[in-house]
């Protein structure tokens, strides 16, 4: 990464996306979501020019939209949860 500024935008957006990837209320869609972010970003981690890291964040940020209105369009049709949630909603109570 060029710059600790840049680093610091690009870790920021990450971060955000993540957290609204999280927000779709659908498993599959989420879990999909997630995987996506991830896997952008750590294919594109060596990337070093500054002008390619704009545009990248530029993208990034346009997927952030998008990611944010299929969040709240997915949120307009409720679905039962999956099992494999509710094993998880299990799993998670039982440790606290």
């Amino acid at each position: 990464m060029a710059t600790s500024a840049t680093r610091a935008e690009v870790l920021k957006i990450y971060k955000t996306m993540l957290r609204e990837s999280a927000r779709f209320s659908f498993y599959n869609y989420r879990m999909y979501a997630l995987r996506r972010v991830k896997d952008a970003f750590r294919e594109q981690k060596t990337i070093k020019d500054s002008s390619e890291i704009q545009q990248h964040l530029l993208q990034a940020y346009k997927f952030l939209d998008i990611i944010k209105r299929q969040a709240v369009v997915g949120d307009l049709y409720k679905f039962d949860k999956l099992i494999i949630e509710v094993e998880n909603d299990k799993k998670l109570n039982e440790k606290h």
